[in-house]
């Protein structure tokens, strides 16, 4: 079975714990703070593995998290980095975040690598924090947290030829000719409800992917049917065949379809309604489909649309059509790599200095990203360390907003699960 999208959490680790530590050696009584800052989460990175091919392992686990960094130790000595979390991911493959649908990564050379969110800083210890007036602070910062996100991994498959046609026109059987793939066939429609892919051998060293197609139907540009996901798989093809059932024994017009099909590519992506291609008139042996082909070629002379006539059942008429596919692709570029939107809110240092005060029931609420740093750094049952706290709050301009909002001496203050009286 071909997986082609995944949900997943993943979670870069946490920064470890500074150390509240002092000197203690013989004939040193009064040594000073020695507590090591924490070391830093490891990151979570995707790295490009093209021996993959889907994204089925997602399927049994989707919660990945990286290391988180060791606590800080006595004698000035930092904990250990946590180790990266590596995810390999096949060629192709466009990660996105799930709340918001931005692309973060998409990814399609081998041994290509991307970190999506990085580990939380190790906190300091409590020998950063002495100074001249404070010898021996009784406080330590706690690592930052590793950030976390949701992501849709979508596997756009990266084929060369893709086979596209309405249900039921042959194009599993003729992929199994032309292949080693061996697809599940059936005589009924969808049989093919997710894509297979297959390497065709030409000779001289020379070989091309191609890619049987989930069949097609009116209104896929609007999800109808197998809808998206069959046009997701054909973004990244080289060229089409277009493989039309020519003897139209399910009561279907062959040129009808040739246009239906190619109205649902331009109405999804102008890019794939200009994408080459040719048609295999399939089921050239059955009564009816030679005059049928001759007003394919009729029809389709003018815009230079080749027509191949072949037939899967008796295995007729492939080596045409596959020195033409041949010809094709010598004469185009390789598949181009997606345009990325430029979205990198993941990748830039966190805020930690920006914050917001609300009013709530006569309670002053301070929240954010910096007084989330502040306070992992206090010891709220030591006096220096709550003088610290009181001075960071100064420093970054939070007692200063609070008196812009209105607030006055004795109101109170909710920072987090603490509350404080508010004195000027």
């Amino acid at each position: 079975m071909f997986v082609d999208i995944a949900k997943i959490y993943i979670k870069a680790g946490d920064g470890g714990n500074g150390a509240i530590s002092f000197r203690r050696e013989k004939y040193v009584p009064k040594g000073g703070p020695d507590g090591g800052n924490g070391g830093n989460g490891g990151n979570v990175i995707f790295v490009v593995n093209s021996s993959l091919r889907t994204l089925m392992d997602f399927r049994y686990k989707r919660h990945f998290k990286a290391e988180a960094g060791q606590n800080g130790q006595g004698k000035d000595m930092t904990g250990r980095n946590g180790h990266d979390l590596i995810i390999e991911v096949p060629p192709g493959t466009t990660i996105r975040d799930e709340k918001t649908g931005d692309i973060l990564a998409d990814l399609m050379n081998d041994g290509e690598k991307k970190i999506l969110v990085y580990g939380g800083k190790g906190g300091r210890g409590n020998a950063h924090f002495a100074t001249s007036i404070r010898q021996t602070p009784r406080f330590a910062q706690n690592g930052e947290k590793g950030q976390e996100l949701w992501v849709i991994l979508e596997l756009k498959m990266i084929a060369d030829v893709g086979l596209i046609g309405f249900p039921n026109v042959g194009k599993s059987t003729i992929l199994s000719i032309l292949t080693a793939a061996r697809p599940k066939i059936a005589n009924y429609h969808f049989t093919t409800l997710s894509p297979n892919l297959g390497v065709v051998e030409i000779g001289e060293g020379k070989s091309f992917v191609l890619a049987d197609i989930p069949g097609l139907i009116e209104g896929a540009h609007e999800g109808v049917g197998l809808g998206h996901d069959f046009l997701r798989h054909v973004e990244r093809t080289r060229m089409l065949v277009h493989v039309i059932d020519a003897s139209g024994i399910e009561g279907r017009n062959p040129i009808e379809d040739y246009y239906k099909i190619n109205q649902e590519l331009e109405k999804y992506s102008s890019n794939l309604g200009n994408k080459p291609q040719i048609v295999a008139a399939n089921k050239c042996d059955l009564p009816g489909a030679n005059e049928n082909i001759k007003c394919l070629i009729e029809e389709l002379s003018p815009s230079d649309i080749k027509v191949f006539p072949v037939s899967a059942a008796q295995n007729k008429g492939f080596r045409e059509l596959l020195h033409e596919v041949v010809i094709m692709l010598d004469k185009l570029p390789p598949p181009k790599k997606f345009e990325v939107e430029e979205v990198d809110v993941y990748y830039r240092k966190q805020d930690n200095t920006s914050f917001e005060i609300t009013f709530d029931k006569e309670v002053y609420v301070v929240s954010g990203p910096a007084i989330d740093n502040i306070l992992r750094s206090v010891n709220f049952d030591d006096y220096e360390s709550l003088q610290y706290f009181q001075r960071m709050l100064r420093r970054r301009g939070i007692i200063d907003a609070l008196r812009e909002k209105g607030i006055k001496d004795g109101d109170t203050v909710r920072i987090d699960e603490f509350e404080f009286e508010f004195l000027s």
